[in-house]
């Protein structure tokens, strides 16, 4: 995990200082070492090139799209009320990921997660970050209940990130998924309201700040 080693730090996740140039985007959401910000049709380069990276494309399941594609796509997205779309930020503004909280129902109380990181910035605990951020805003901020993520079973790196966030294996949809010729099976994880509020990690409106 990476913890706020400064005020600085945290006066910039927290969007009361100003992000490094090249970098001005407006922080809505902020966990210990990441922070998350509204994508915009802008960000399509980026979009385009995790979803182009090998590794997602295999254990994310992301199919690679033309620029034009996801440009439109995230058009398309910023008028549904179901979902959420953040890029995941570094404290100096960096973007190295996206997130989202998708099929919103209300009603139920129910969403899905989705995270991607760029390739150079995994294995050193940002995802974990951005998925405790994203269930704090689910369950502090909108009215959840059940927060569900799905990924391939053989993806470990996903299955480890989820599990550290509290996340519970509820069972495998064998055979759910067709990649490359092979069949592959998909681990399905929720997160209940109750769970979170157990968790001991301090919330992200908890996490210190400068003043």
């Amino acid at each position: 995990m990476i913890e706020d080693g400064t005020e600085a730090v945290a006066r910039r996740i927290a969007g009361q200082e100003p992000e490094d140039a090249g970098a001005h985007r407006t922080v809505c959401w902020r966990g210990r070492g990441v922070a998350l910000a509204p994508l915009d049709v802008d960000d399509a380069e980026l979009i385009h090139g995790w979803r182009a990276d090998p590794v997602a494309a295999h254990e994310v399941g992301m199919w690679p799209r033309t620029l034009s594609a996801v440009r439109e796509r995230i058009e398309r997205d910023r008028d549904d009320c179901d979902r959420d779309d953040f890029l995941v930020l570094l404290p100096d503004g960096t973007p190295i990921g996206l997130t989202a909280l998708t099929d919103q129902d209300l009603v139920d109380g129910t969403a899905e997660i989705m995270l991607v990181l760029d390739p150079d910035h995994r294995g050193q605990g940002y995802g974990a970050d951005a998925v405790d951020a994203l269930v704090d805003l689910a369950f502090g901020e909108l009215p959840m209940q059940r927060v569900q993520a799905v990924t391939h079973t053989t993806n470990t790196a996903a299955l480890g990130v989820l599990a550290r966030a509290g996340f519970v294996r509820e069972g495998v949809r064998r055979s759910a998924c067709l990649h490359r010729g092979r069949r592959y099976d998909v681990a399905v994880l929720a997160l209940l309201r109750d769970e979170w509020e157990a968790l001991t990690r301090p919330r992200s409106w908890d996490l210190p700040v400068a003043g």
